[in-house]
């Protein structure tokens, strides 16, 4: 794990790590708290937006050659409607906004940073599109008394608010997935985050 780096990737230089960060979120997102049962070909159809949107970057972290964990990001206008609503029908002007998607990493990298640099990166590309002041991303609402909670369940409020971010309660969204164990699709509300950015570089 020595060689652990980042490096961002957008357009067609993401299409070869498709298949790697769609197995990624497989494995990572079976965990509390999404309990998400994924399948390889919808996570790679999902994926593909990324490389399709002129805006969007994933940033890979990377053990040599090996992919153990991606962070996606992408103007708040080439996001979906699911996403996009709440900042309407609040008034925000969507230009202003860019948003952060996933954050998935196998649990053995865990601890080293890597999340702290998925923000860094992914705050530097948003700082490169003229008119974003404002970066915000949405993470899934559970009940903390739910028995499927595990007993070491550790939330990442204060690692988001470390990093700037704070809880907007005016908007939230509903995202539908199979959890493991259902038979089908349930809507699940997420709640989103926000944090002001500073100007990049002219």
């Amino acid at each position: 794990m020595a060689a652990l780096r980042l490096a961002s990737v957008t357009g067609g230089t993401l299409r070869p790590h498709l298949a790697d960060v769609a197995r990624l979120r497989i494995a990572v997102f079976r965990e509390w708290p999404y309990l998400y049962d994924g399948d390889a070909a919808s996570e790679e159809r999902y994926l593909a937006r990324y490389a399709a949107a002129p805006g969007a970057a994933v940033v890979l972290a990377l053990d040599g050659d090996r992919v153990v964990g991606a962070s996606t990001c992408l103007p708040l206008v080439e996001e979906g409607e699911a996403v996009k609503t709440p900042f309407v029908t609040a008034g925000w002007t969507l230009g202003r906004v860019f948003y952060f998607g996933e954050s998935v990493l196998l649990p053995a990298y865990r601890g080293r940073g890597v999340g702290v640099g998925f923000f860094t990166e992914r705050e530097a590309h948003a700082r490169r599109f003229p008119g974003i002041d404002t970066a915000a991303f949405c993470a899934v609402v559970r009940d903390p008394a739910d028995p499927r909670r595990p007993a070491d369940h550790v939330p990442l409020d204060a690692f988001w608010r470390n990093r700037g971010y704070a809880p907007a309660p005016e908007l939230a969204c509903a995202m539908r997935w199979k959890e493991i164990g259902a038979a089908e699709e349930t809507p699940h509300r997420l709640a989103f985050w926000l944090k002001r950015l500073a100007p990049g570089p002219a």
